[in-house]
Protein backbone atom coordinates (compact mmCIF):
# COMPACT_ATOMS: atom_id res chain seq x y z
CA UNK A 1 0.00 0.00 0.00
CA UNK A 2 1.34 3.62 -0.97
CA UNK A 3 1.98 5.15 2.52
CA UNK A 4 3.42 8.56 0.84
CA UNK A 5 3.48 10.51 -2.20
CA UNK A 6 5.81 12.49 -3.22
CA UNK A 7 5.49 15.19 -6.25
CA UNK A 8 7.25 18.71 -7.61
CA UNK A 9 4.62 21.55 -8.47
CA UNK A 10 6.44 24.75 -9.37
CA UNK A 11 9.97 24.90 -7.45
CA UNK A 12 8.98 22.97 -4.56
CA UNK A 13 9.27 19.31 -4.10
CA UNK A 14 6.24 18.22 -1.64
CA UNK A 15 6.18 14.84 0.70
CA UNK A 16 3.02 13.91 1.70
CA UNK A 17 2.00 11.20 4.43
CA UNK A 18 -0.78 9.10 3.15
CA UNK A 19 -2.74 8.04 6.44
CA UNK A 20 -1.98 11.57 7.88
CA UNK A 21 -2.75 14.46 5.55
CA UNK A 22 0.87 15.94 6.48
CA UNK A 23 2.35 17.48 4.09
CA UNK A 24 6.02 18.32 3.64
CA UNK A 25 8.40 20.92 2.02
CA UNK A 26 11.31 19.12 0.97
CA UNK A 27 14.71 19.68 -0.49
CA UNK A 28 15.52 17.56 -3.41
CA UNK A 29 17.91 14.69 -1.64
CA UNK A 30 15.06 14.10 0.57
CA UNK A 31 12.47 13.76 -2.36
CA UNK A 32 15.05 11.53 -4.27
CA UNK A 33 15.69 9.06 -0.90
CA UNK A 34 12.32 8.35 -0.10
CA UNK A 35 9.99 5.39 -1.78
CA UNK A 36 6.10 5.05 -1.54
CA UNK A 37 6.36 2.36 0.77
CA UNK A 38 9.38 2.44 3.07
CA UNK A 39 12.48 4.00 3.94
CA UNK A 40 15.27 1.68 2.85
CA UNK A 41 18.16 1.09 4.59
CA UNK A 42 20.79 3.76 5.61
CA UNK A 43 23.22 1.25 3.73
CA UNK A 44 20.99 0.90 0.71
CA UNK A 45 20.78 5.04 0.00
CA UNK A 46 24.56 5.43 0.38
CA UNK A 47 24.90 2.97 -2.23
CA UNK A 48 22.12 4.53 -4.73
CA UNK A 49 23.23 7.68 -4.16
CA UNK A 50 26.94 7.93 -4.02
CA UNK A 51 27.48 9.29 -7.07
CA UNK A 52 24.97 11.94 -6.96
CA UNK A 53 25.21 13.32 -3.33
CA UNK A 54 27.70 13.22 -0.57
CA UNK A 55 28.10 10.79 2.44
CA UNK A 56 27.51 13.00 5.11
CA UNK A 57 24.48 14.59 4.01
CA UNK A 58 23.03 11.25 3.07
CA UNK A 59 23.34 9.86 6.85
CA UNK A 60 22.14 13.35 8.55
CA UNK A 61 18.85 13.23 5.90
CA UNK A 62 18.64 9.27 6.68
CA UNK A 63 18.80 10.50 10.42
CA UNK A 64 16.25 13.28 10.40
CA UNK A 65 13.77 10.84 8.00
CA UNK A 66 13.93 8.46 11.08
CA UNK A 67 12.97 10.87 13.28
CA UNK A 68 9.79 11.94 11.16
CA UNK A 69 9.00 8.54 11.09
CA UNK A 70 9.32 7.70 14.98
CA UNK A 71 6.88 10.80 15.35
CA UNK A 72 4.36 9.13 13.58
CA UNK A 73 4.58 11.88 10.12
CA UNK A 74 5.98 9.70 7.46
CA UNK A 75 4.85 6.56 6.40
CA UNK A 76 2.48 6.13 8.97
CA UNK A 77 0.14 3.37 9.27
CA UNK A 78 -3.97 3.01 7.75
CA UNK A 79 -5.83 3.37 11.14
CA UNK A 80 -9.30 3.65 9.28
CA UNK A 81 -10.47 0.23 7.43
CA UNK A 82 -11.81 -0.72 10.56
CA UNK A 83 -13.85 2.52 11.34
CA UNK A 84 -14.95 2.19 7.54
CA UNK A 85 -15.95 -1.52 8.26
CA UNK A 86 -17.24 -1.05 11.56
CA UNK A 87 -19.26 1.97 10.61
CA UNK A 88 -21.39 -0.24 7.71
CA UNK A 89 -24.19 -1.35 10.37
CA UNK A 90 -24.86 2.44 11.56
CA UNK A 91 -28.21 4.02 11.13
CA UNK A 92 -27.90 6.62 8.45
CA UNK A 93 -30.09 9.64 8.36
CA UNK A 94 -29.98 12.09 5.08
CA UNK A 95 -28.53 15.53 5.69
CA UNK A 96 -29.24 16.70 2.10
CA UNK A 97 -31.33 16.69 -1.15
CA UNK A 98 -30.93 17.62 -4.42
CA UNK A 99 -34.68 18.75 -5.73
CA UNK A 100 -35.01 18.58 -9.00
CA UNK A 101 -37.81 21.25 -9.11
CA UNK A 102 -38.35 20.85 -12.42
CA UNK A 103 -37.16 18.76 -15.68
CA UNK A 104 -36.55 21.25 -18.27
CA UNK A 105 -34.55 23.89 -19.62
CA UNK A 106 -34.15 27.01 -21.62
CA UNK A 107 -30.92 26.49 -22.73
CA UNK A 108 -29.37 23.60 -25.27
CA UNK A 109 -26.14 23.02 -23.73
CA UNK A 110 -24.28 20.48 -25.75
CA UNK A 111 -22.85 18.63 -23.24
CA UNK A 112 -25.65 18.37 -21.20
CA UNK A 113 -25.82 15.24 -18.94
CA UNK A 114 -29.48 15.90 -18.11
CA UNK A 115 -30.69 15.68 -22.20
CA UNK A 116 -31.09 19.41 -22.16
CA UNK A 117 -33.10 19.03 -18.71
CA UNK A 118 -35.33 16.64 -19.49
CA UNK A 119 -33.49 13.37 -17.95
CA UNK A 120 -33.93 10.57 -20.70
CA UNK A 121 -37.92 11.17 -20.77
CA UNK A 122 -38.94 12.12 -16.89
CA UNK A 123 -39.56 15.47 -18.12
CA UNK A 124 -41.93 17.84 -15.91
CA UNK A 125 -42.18 20.70 -13.44
CA UNK A 126 -42.66 19.78 -9.99
CA UNK A 127 -45.91 21.00 -7.85
CA UNK A 128 -45.80 22.55 -4.80
CA UNK A 129 -47.87 20.04 -3.44
CA UNK A 130 -44.89 17.05 -4.37
CA UNK A 131 -42.23 19.88 -3.37
CA UNK A 132 -43.39 19.75 0.40
CA UNK A 133 -44.12 16.05 0.28
CA UNK A 134 -40.29 15.57 -0.90
CA UNK A 135 -39.56 17.83 2.21
CA UNK A 136 -41.44 15.94 4.47
CA UNK A 137 -40.03 12.88 3.09
CA UNK A 138 -36.46 13.68 4.16
CA UNK A 139 -37.33 15.35 7.19
CA UNK A 140 -38.60 11.80 7.88
CA UNK A 141 -35.64 10.48 7.63
CA UNK A 142 -32.98 13.12 8.63
CA UNK A 143 -33.52 11.60 11.96
CA UNK A 144 -30.98 13.80 14.86
CA UNK A 145 -29.45 15.36 12.01
CA UNK A 146 -30.28 19.43 12.74
CA UNK A 147 -28.75 20.88 9.08
CA UNK A 148 -30.29 20.26 6.37
CA UNK A 149 -29.14 21.41 2.82
CA UNK A 150 -31.90 21.70 -0.31
CA UNK A 151 -30.45 22.26 -3.38
CA UNK A 152 -33.06 23.67 -5.81
CA UNK A 153 -32.15 22.14 -8.97
CA UNK A 154 -33.22 21.27 -12.79
CA UNK A 155 -33.22 21.40 -15.32
CA UNK A 156 -33.43 25.27 -15.42
CA UNK A 157 -34.93 26.21 -11.46
CA UNK A 158 -35.45 29.55 -12.29
CA UNK A 159 -38.25 29.03 -14.60
CA UNK A 160 -40.72 28.03 -12.45
CA UNK A 161 -39.46 30.88 -10.06
CA UNK A 162 -43.13 31.31 -7.73
CA UNK A 163 -42.75 27.80 -7.09
CA UNK A 164 -39.97 28.11 -5.53
CA UNK A 165 -40.79 30.75 -3.11
CA UNK A 166 -43.57 28.42 -1.94
CA UNK A 167 -40.87 25.46 -1.55
CA UNK A 168 -38.84 28.00 0.76
CA UNK A 169 -41.83 29.32 2.63
CA UNK A 170 -43.10 26.06 3.69
CA UNK A 171 -39.75 25.02 4.68
CA UNK A 172 -39.48 28.47 6.99
CA UNK A 173 -42.51 27.99 8.42
CA UNK A 174 -41.81 24.70 9.78
CA UNK A 175 -38.34 24.51 10.44
CA UNK A 176 -38.61 25.68 13.85
CA UNK A 177 -41.49 22.61 14.84
CA UNK A 178 -39.31 20.31 12.85
CA UNK A 179 -36.13 21.35 14.69
CA UNK A 180 -34.29 21.53 11.48
CA UNK A 181 -32.00 24.22 10.09
CA UNK A 182 -32.64 24.29 6.64
CA UNK A 183 -30.38 25.73 4.13
CA UNK A 184 -31.14 26.83 0.19
CA UNK A 185 -29.28 26.74 -2.83
CA UNK A 186 -29.56 26.97 -6.43
CA UNK A 187 -27.70 26.62 -9.91
CA UNK A 188 -28.84 28.67 -12.38
CA UNK A 189 -27.55 29.40 -15.92
CA UNK A 190 -28.50 33.07 -14.78
CA UNK A 191 -30.69 34.01 -17.96
CA UNK A 192 -33.74 34.71 -16.23
CA UNK A 193 -32.74 36.83 -13.02
CA UNK A 194 -33.98 39.77 -12.25
CA UNK A 195 -33.42 42.54 -10.22
CA UNK A 196 -36.03 40.92 -7.63
CA UNK A 197 -35.42 37.31 -7.82
CA UNK A 198 -31.51 38.69 -7.42
CA UNK A 199 -32.97 40.41 -3.98
CA UNK A 200 -34.96 37.20 -2.86
CA UNK A 201 -32.11 34.93 -3.82
CA UNK A 202 -29.33 36.34 -1.36
CA UNK A 203 -31.87 36.80 1.47
CA UNK A 204 -32.75 32.96 0.89
CA UNK A 205 -29.88 31.15 -0.51
CA UNK A 206 -26.65 30.18 1.60
CA UNK A 207 -24.98 29.64 -1.64
CA UNK A 208 -25.66 30.15 -5.55
CA UNK A 209 -24.27 28.27 -8.51
CA UNK A 210 -24.11 30.87 -11.70
CA UNK A 211 -23.10 28.82 -14.70
CA UNK A 212 -20.50 30.53 -17.18
CA UNK A 213 -17.95 28.56 -19.18
CA UNK A 214 -14.83 31.52 -19.44
CA UNK A 215 -14.28 33.23 -22.90
CA UNK A 216 -17.24 34.19 -25.01
CA UNK A 217 -16.05 32.22 -27.86
CA UNK A 218 -16.01 29.00 -25.81
CA UNK A 219 -19.22 29.63 -24.24
CA UNK A 220 -20.78 30.66 -27.31
CA UNK A 221 -20.03 26.83 -28.43
CA UNK A 222 -21.63 25.54 -26.18
CA UNK A 223 -24.24 27.00 -23.81
CA UNK A 224 -26.56 27.80 -26.52
CA UNK A 225 -29.87 29.12 -26.55
CA UNK A 226 -32.79 27.07 -28.81
CA UNK A 227 -31.80 29.52 -32.06
CA UNK A 228 -28.73 28.16 -31.74
CA UNK A 229 -27.27 31.35 -30.87
CA UNK A 230 -25.34 31.99 -27.52
CA UNK A 231 -25.92 33.01 -24.09
CA UNK A 232 -22.58 34.67 -22.77
CA UNK A 233 -24.05 38.62 -23.44
CA UNK A 234 -27.02 37.53 -22.00
CA UNK A 235 -25.66 36.41 -18.78
CA UNK A 236 -22.35 38.40 -17.68
CA UNK A 237 -24.39 41.48 -16.97
CA UNK A 238 -26.92 39.53 -14.49
CA UNK A 239 -24.16 37.39 -12.86
CA UNK A 240 -22.16 40.44 -11.94
CA UNK A 241 -25.46 42.54 -11.13
CA UNK A 242 -25.97 39.10 -9.07
CA UNK A 243 -22.68 38.91 -7.27
CA UNK A 244 -23.18 42.73 -6.35
CA UNK A 245 -26.20 42.19 -4.43
CA UNK A 246 -24.92 39.21 -2.61
CA UNK A 247 -24.71 40.30 0.95
CA UNK A 248 -22.07 39.74 3.63
CA UNK A 249 -21.72 35.61 4.73
CA UNK A 250 -23.79 34.54 1.40
CA UNK A 251 -21.84 32.51 -1.19
CA UNK A 252 -21.43 31.88 -4.83
CA UNK A 253 -19.69 30.23 -7.12
CA UNK A 254 -19.17 30.87 -10.66
CA UNK A 255 -19.13 27.30 -12.13
CA UNK A 256 -18.07 26.96 -15.56
CA UNK A 257 -17.46 23.57 -17.55
CA UNK A 258 -14.25 22.62 -19.46
CA UNK A 259 -14.05 19.64 -22.60
CA UNK A 260 -11.79 18.72 -25.39
CA UNK A 261 -11.99 22.04 -27.30
CA UNK A 262 -10.77 24.14 -24.72
CA UNK A 263 -8.02 22.00 -22.98
CA UNK A 264 -6.66 25.23 -22.40
CA UNK A 265 -8.83 26.37 -19.87
CA UNK A 266 -6.92 28.69 -17.96
CA UNK A 267 -7.57 31.40 -20.11
CA UNK A 268 -10.99 30.87 -19.09
CA UNK A 269 -10.42 30.73 -15.36
CA UNK A 270 -8.44 33.78 -16.47
CA UNK A 271 -11.26 35.48 -18.51
CA UNK A 272 -13.84 34.71 -15.07
CA UNK A 273 -11.00 36.84 -12.75
CA UNK A 274 -10.71 39.56 -15.30
CA UNK A 275 -14.62 40.01 -15.34
CA UNK A 276 -14.01 40.54 -11.78
CA UNK A 277 -15.58 37.26 -10.33
CA UNK A 278 -13.47 36.06 -7.49
CA UNK A 279 -15.58 32.29 -6.90
CA UNK A 280 -14.82 30.15 -9.54
CA UNK A 281 -15.06 26.43 -10.43
CA UNK A 282 -14.08 25.26 -14.38
CA UNK A 283 -14.92 21.15 -14.06
CA UNK A 284 -13.83 18.54 -16.67
CA UNK A 285 -16.69 17.65 -18.44
CA UNK A 286 -18.04 13.76 -18.18
CA UNK A 287 -19.59 11.98 -21.60
CA UNK A 288 -19.51 8.77 -22.71
CA UNK A 289 -16.15 7.72 -25.25
CA UNK A 290 -16.61 9.09 -28.54
CA UNK A 291 -18.69 12.17 -28.14
CA UNK A 292 -16.83 15.02 -29.46
CA UNK A 293 -16.53 17.36 -26.64
CA UNK A 294 -15.54 14.11 -24.60
CA UNK A 295 -12.09 14.69 -22.54
CA UNK A 296 -9.79 12.27 -23.68
CA UNK A 297 -6.44 10.56 -22.82
CA UNK A 298 -4.60 12.52 -25.28
CA UNK A 299 -5.83 16.04 -23.48
CA UNK A 300 -5.01 15.07 -20.61
CA UNK A 301 -0.80 16.39 -20.79
CA UNK A 302 -2.61 19.84 -21.83
CA UNK A 303 -5.09 19.95 -19.16
CA UNK A 304 -1.84 19.23 -16.85
CA UNK A 305 0.11 21.98 -17.66
CA UNK A 306 -3.06 24.51 -17.95
CA UNK A 307 -3.74 23.19 -13.72
CA UNK A 308 0.10 23.96 -13.80
CA UNK A 309 -0.69 27.40 -15.06
CA UNK A 310 -3.30 28.09 -12.79
CA UNK A 311 -1.27 26.76 -9.81
CA UNK A 312 1.60 29.26 -10.46
CA UNK A 313 -0.89 32.16 -11.03
CA UNK A 314 -2.42 31.69 -7.59
CA UNK A 315 0.51 31.19 -6.03
CA UNK A 316 2.07 34.36 -7.27
CA UNK A 317 -0.68 36.25 -6.30
CA UNK A 318 -1.12 34.31 -3.08
CA UNK A 319 2.52 35.10 -2.21
CA UNK A 320 1.75 38.87 -3.24
CA UNK A 321 -1.18 39.12 -1.40
CA UNK A 322 -2.48 40.57 -4.23
CA UNK A 323 -5.83 40.01 -6.31
CA UNK A 324 -6.62 36.86 -4.79
CA UNK A 325 -9.15 34.24 -5.95
CA UNK A 326 -10.54 31.17 -5.08
CA UNK A 327 -10.92 28.45 -7.17
CA UNK A 328 -12.67 25.07 -6.00
CA UNK A 329 -10.72 22.23 -7.02
CA UNK A 330 -7.99 23.83 -5.25
CA UNK A 331 -9.65 24.24 -2.11
CA UNK A 332 -8.08 21.77 0.24
CA UNK A 333 -7.40 21.46 4.13
CA UNK A 334 -4.23 20.30 5.05
CA UNK A 335 -4.59 20.45 8.99
CA UNK A 336 -6.77 17.78 9.02
CA UNK A 337 -9.41 17.93 6.48
CA UNK A 338 -13.30 17.04 6.59
CA UNK A 339 -14.05 13.92 9.08
CA UNK A 340 -12.77 10.76 8.94
CA UNK A 341 -15.93 9.56 7.44
CA UNK A 342 -16.71 11.75 4.65
CA UNK A 343 -12.98 10.95 3.55
CA UNK A 344 -13.81 7.14 3.19
CA UNK A 345 -17.43 7.81 1.69
CA UNK A 346 -17.55 10.83 -0.16
CA UNK A 347 -20.77 13.15 -0.86
CA UNK A 348 -22.60 10.17 0.74
CA UNK A 349 -25.17 9.64 -2.51
CA UNK A 350 -28.08 7.35 -1.94
CA UNK A 351 -27.49 6.73 2.09
CA UNK A 352 -26.77 10.80 3.54
CA UNK A 353 -27.84 12.77 0.23
CA UNK A 354 -30.59 11.59 -2.68
CA UNK A 355 -31.80 13.58 -5.52
CA UNK A 356 -36.12 13.37 -6.00
CA UNK A 357 -37.93 14.02 -9.37
CA UNK A 358 -40.74 16.10 -10.07
CA UNK A 359 -42.60 12.98 -10.21
CA UNK A 360 -41.64 12.10 -6.25
CA UNK A 361 -38.98 9.25 -7.67
CA UNK A 362 -36.22 9.27 -5.48
CA UNK A 363 -32.81 8.56 -6.33
CA UNK A 364 -28.76 8.52 -5.00
CA UNK A 365 -28.25 11.36 -6.88
CA UNK A 366 -29.18 13.51 -9.79
CA UNK A 367 -26.66 11.84 -11.84
CA UNK A 368 -28.60 8.13 -11.44
CA UNK A 369 -31.98 9.65 -12.21
CA UNK A 370 -33.95 7.94 -14.97
CA UNK A 371 -32.00 4.34 -14.64
CA UNK A 372 -34.32 2.58 -12.44
CA UNK A 373 -32.32 -0.31 -11.36
CA UNK A 374 -30.91 2.89 -8.88
CA UNK A 375 -34.45 4.16 -8.12
CA UNK A 376 -34.53 4.08 -4.12
CA UNK A 377 -38.07 4.87 -3.74
CA UNK A 378 -41.37 6.63 -4.14
CA UNK A 379 -42.10 9.93 -1.93
CA UNK A 380 -46.04 9.30 -2.48
CA UNK A 381 -45.49 5.45 -0.84
CA UNK A 382 -43.50 6.44 1.54
CA UNK A 383 -40.50 3.87 0.37
CA UNK A 384 -36.74 3.70 0.65
CA UNK A 385 -34.84 0.64 -0.63
CA UNK A 386 -32.44 0.15 2.76
CA UNK A 387 -30.69 -2.58 0.94
CA UNK A 388 -30.13 -0.47 -2.12
CA UNK A 389 -28.59 2.61 0.26
CA UNK A 390 -26.23 -0.04 2.08
CA UNK A 391 -25.03 -1.04 -1.48
CA UNK A 392 -23.72 2.74 -1.93
CA UNK A 393 -22.50 3.17 1.58
CA UNK A 394 -20.52 -0.04 0.92
CA UNK A 395 -19.19 1.54 -1.82
CA UNK A 396 -16.24 2.93 -0.14
CA UNK A 397 -11.88 3.57 -0.74
CA UNK A 398 -11.70 -0.08 0.81
CA UNK A 399 -14.05 -1.72 -1.32
CA UNK A 400 -12.57 -0.30 -4.43
CA UNK A 401 -9.17 -2.30 -4.82
CA UNK A 402 -7.68 0.66 -7.27
CA UNK A 403 -8.69 3.26 -4.32
CA UNK A 404 -7.62 1.49 -1.32
CA UNK A 405 -3.88 1.11 -2.48
CA UNK A 406 -3.62 5.28 -4.25
CA UNK A 407 -2.25 7.72 -2.93
CA UNK A 408 -5.52 9.81 -2.93
CA UNK A 409 -7.93 8.09 -1.35
CA UNK A 410 -8.46 10.17 1.14
CA UNK A 411 -9.03 13.00 -0.66
CA UNK A 412 -10.88 11.64 -3.41
CA UNK A 413 -12.94 9.48 -1.45
CA UNK A 414 -12.98 7.01 -4.44
CA UNK A 415 -14.34 9.62 -6.94
CA UNK A 416 -18.04 9.71 -8.47
CA UNK A 417 -19.90 6.91 -8.19
CA UNK A 418 -21.94 7.72 -11.01
CA UNK A 419 -19.15 8.37 -13.15
CA UNK A 420 -17.63 4.93 -11.52
CA UNK A 421 -21.30 3.25 -12.99
CA UNK A 422 -21.73 5.05 -16.19
CA UNK A 423 -17.97 4.48 -17.75
CA UNK A 424 -17.11 0.85 -16.03
CA UNK A 425 -20.46 -0.64 -15.17
CA UNK A 426 -18.99 -0.99 -11.92
CA UNK A 427 -19.37 1.46 -8.56
CA UNK A 428 -16.08 -0.19 -7.40
CA UNK A 429 -13.96 0.66 -10.30
CA UNK A 430 -13.02 4.12 -11.03
CA UNK A 431 -13.68 6.23 -13.76
CA UNK A 432 -9.51 6.65 -15.08
CA UNK A 433 -9.18 9.87 -17.03
CA UNK A 434 -11.40 11.43 -14.43
CA UNK A 435 -8.95 9.84 -11.31
CA UNK A 436 -6.05 11.20 -13.46
CA UNK A 437 -7.57 14.75 -13.16
CA UNK A 438 -8.29 14.65 -9.91
CA UNK A 439 -5.23 13.73 -8.50
CA UNK A 440 -3.42 15.95 -10.78
CA UNK A 441 -5.99 18.80 -8.96
CA UNK A 442 -5.21 17.24 -5.48
CA UNK A 443 -1.06 17.90 -6.21
CA UNK A 444 -2.02 21.46 -7.13
CA UNK A 445 -4.47 21.80 -4.44
CA UNK A 446 -1.77 20.53 -1.82
CA UNK A 447 1.18 22.67 -3.07
CA UNK A 448 -1.16 25.62 -2.81
CA UNK A 449 -2.44 25.47 0.64
CA UNK A 450 1.60 24.08 2.03
CA UNK A 451 2.88 27.53 0.29
CA UNK A 452 1.24 29.32 2.93
CA UNK A 453 2.66 28.38 5.82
Amino acid sequence: MTLIHKFKQGNNYFVLDVNTGAVHIVDEIVYDVLDSDKLKSKEEILVEFKEKYNEKDLVEVYDELEELIEEGVLYSEDQYEEIANSSMDDRDYIKAICLNVIHACNLRCKYCFADEGEYNGHAGAMSVETAKKAIDYVIKRSGPRKNIEIDLFGGEPTLIMETNKEIIKYARDNEEKWGKNIRFTMTTNATLLTPEMMDYMDKEMGNIILSLDGRKEIHDKARIKPDKTGSYDDIVPKIKEMIKRRTEGKTYYVRGTFTRENPDFYQDVMALVNEGFKELSLEPVVLEDGQPLAIREEDLDTIFSNYDKLYEEMAKRKIEAKDEFNFYHFNIDIQGGPCVYKRISGCGAGFEYVAITPQGEVYPCHQFVGREEFKLGNIFDDTFDEALSKKFKKAHIYNKPKCRECWARFYCSGGCQANNFNFNGDMSIPYEVGCKMQKKRIECAIALKAIEK
